[in-house]
């Protein structure tokens, strides 16, 4: 084990309040990268957990949201003529209101109206599935006891996490866009905090009146090929067909769209920026401040060192190593802080994403602000005179 590393395992203590100043840096980063993209998450999670291998939008989109994507109802038949495509759905997505109506039912007595609390009314977005066994708007971890229970008419599906919003529980009545339905389902993994999501089938949602299936345009296209390997090849070939009437898209790579569209919203980008600064001076304050403190205390060490012969080039790389270590060990923290603060924040409803692109950015980030505060810290290292040891 390196001379560094024993000092910092030993002498800990002094280190630690290095290590909560890295750690902290890389939570209020990862934190606000993780919220912003876990709202993305939320829309799109039902998305991209679909049997979908491949969305079919218009061609000047260039994410499923924030611009136009639908296309023409025709362009349906057209993706069948493909051998290998075996399942052609419209997305469809609607908004409505969604109210409960406890304390509205008049066999309810006293107590049981206070119980329950008054009605709440919520707008809501409404995702839609089909039905049909193995279908391609079905998200894969939908058990069949749900996908049976929607099968129902005036049924719906609620998130864990927005039960409390929405004021219901698994087998209360609501009213959703004047229509009375039933709550089949509870969903986990799919929180959404910009808005309560509900889901309900096509059908279902035809019986509210929220969809026209006589419209010439519908929602993105949602295919299901007979081999999710060769997904890119058969993009390559839809795109050759529509010949720019469409653009076809594999869900890997729609995906990173969305998310990469998240990060070019120009207040974003001004919000995620100046949290990194704010987080970037804290950490080198606190981190340098810290170090310069540990090494000081430890001069008559260091001045023993030199004392045996040791030159100044060699201390000098102990500092930095231990700077390095001091940065890995905050990085750890760091993960494990966020890993807590995504916990948390699930139960709340709010998703906090953590892709692994950010997650290296910000722990080579920490680790660069470690070595450049070790790397601040050397001058100390002049005051290691070995005749002090004299005194």
């Amino acid at each position: 084990m390196s001379l560094a590393l024993s000092t910092l395992l030993y002498e800990w203590r002094r280190y630690m309040a290095a290590v909560m100043a890295l750690a902290l840096s890389g939570l209020l980063v990862l934190g606000m990268t993780g919220v912003f993209i876990g709202i993305g998450k939320g829309f799109t999670a039902a998305i991209e957990r679909s049997n979908a291998d491949i969305f079919v939008l218009q061609p000047g989109a260039t994410q499923l949201f924030g611009g136009p994507s639908g296309v023409p109802r025709r362009y349906i038949p057209l993706v069948y003529n493909h051998p290998e495509v075996t399942e052609v759905k419209p997305l469809a997505m609607s908004g409505g209101s969604f109210q409960n109506v406890r304390n509205i039912d008049p066999t309810l007595s006293a107590a049981d109206r206070a119980r329950q609390g008054a009605p709440k009314q919520s707008n809501v977005l409404i995702n839609v599935i089909d039905t049909a066994p193995n279908s391609v708007t079905i998200p894969v971890d939908y058990s069949d006891a749900l996908v049976d229970a929607l099968r129902q008419p005036y049924t719906v599906a609620v998130d864990e996490t927005a039960l409390r919003t929405l004021g219901v529980e698994l087998g209360d009545k609501a009213i959703v866009s004047g229509q009375t339905v039933t709550v089949v389902g509870v969903l986990r993994g799919y929180p959404n905090m910009m808005q309560p999501t509900i889901v309900t089938s096509r059908d279902t949602l035809r019986m509210l009146g929220q969809t026209d299936d006589s419209s010439p345009r519908v929602g993105p296209l949602m295919v299901a090929i007979d081999n999710p390997a060769r997904a890119e090849a058969v993009v390559a070939q839809l795109n050759d067909m529509g010949d720019g009437s469409f653009k076809a898209w594999t869900r890997a790579d729609l995906a990173e769209a969305n998310q990469n569209a998240m990060f070019e919203s120009g207040p974003l980008v001004i919000i995620l920026g100046g949290v990194t600064v704010v987080g970037i001076i804290i950490g080198v304050a606190i981190t340098w401040q810290t170090l310069r403190g540990a090494i000081m205390a430890n001069i008559k060490e260091f001045a023993s060192l030199r004392a045996l012969g040791v030159g100044m080039g060699s201390l000098r790389r102990i500092v930095v190593e231990l700077s390095f270590w001091v940065g890995i060990i905050g990085v750890i923290a760091a993960l494990t802080l966020t890993w807590l603060l995504s916990l948390f924040a699930m139960t709340q409803g709010v998703l906090i994403a953590m892709p692994p692109g950010p997650l290296i950015v910000v722990g080579v980030g920490l680790i660069a602000i470690a070595m450049v505060s070790g790397l601040l810290s050397l001058g100390i290292l002049k005051n290691s005179q070995p005749a002090d040891l004299l005194r």
